[in-house]
């Protein structure tokens, strides 16, 4: 099987990005932060601290269901069958999906869900640890960035386009939080794999973006 690897901070357009060079490759794209956002989905459902590591960890229950799905050809999170692909996308389950992250329990819980459809499909992975964690063999590995003031703009104009009230000092201050949480937890920290290719889409448009990417994958293949 064919394992594309793209890591990158918040809002660096990775799932987008990787969902239209999947489709272009012939390929299945998995969002792994959606996996991360469901179980912070759970966490503040259940009104637990997100600094409570114990207390987390005591959430990943045998009761507890967490499934991706492909429907209609877009992938889907569905938590105890609901399908909660939009829920998972507030501000909020962005800054508990990074706390749960750094959970080991977590990452365990999730860690063999996703080794086992990278092993079963030609698959594009984005994430924050893939290329170093996840999939360590991937043919090619991207690390896609952005500034955070880039970052953030895309995910409030996001964020606006679905309704949502939200402010862009607040997005960008959460930006700033997320990038400095993951890049500092413990375990499996964001970083760039050693043999992963850097991709600065600052100033790029989204459309340029997907052709950069698709365009270093074919040329490391």
């Amino acid at each position: 099987m064919i394992n594309i690897a793209i890591d990158g901070p918040a809002g660096a357009g990775k799932s987008t990005i990787s969902r239209r060079a999947a489709a272009a490759l012939g390929y299945i794209y998995i969002d792994t932060g959606a996996l991360y956002r469901t179980i912070g989905l759970v966490a503040l459902r259940a009104k637990t601290e997100l600094t409570d590591a114990d207390a987390i960890a005591a959430l990943l229950t045998d009761a507890l269901t967490v499934e991706l799905r492909f429907v209609g050809g877009e992938q889907h999170m569905f938590l105890n069958g609901e399908d909660v692909s939009d829920a998972i996308r507030t501000p909020e389950a962005s800054l508990a999906a990074s706390a749960v992250s750094a959970v080991p329990a977590v990452r365990a819980y999730l860690f063999d869900l996703q080794k086992k459809m990278a092993q079963e499909n030609n698959c594009i992975m984005d994430g924050r640890d893939i290329g170093t964690v996840v999939l360590p063999d991937a043919q090619v590995k991207i690390f896609l960035t952005a500034s955070p003031e880039a970052r953030a703009k895309r995910r409030y104009d996001e964020l606006c386009g679905k309704g949502m009230d939200v402010k862009y000092d607040g997005v960008l201050a959460d930006m700033i939080q997320r990038d400095y949480n993951d890049s500092h937890r413990a375990i499996a920290p964001l970083k760039p794999a050693q043999d992963a290719v850097l991709l600065d889409t600052s100033d790029n448009t989204l459309e340029e973006s997907v052709a950069l990417v698709i365009e270093t994958i074919k040329s490391h293949l």
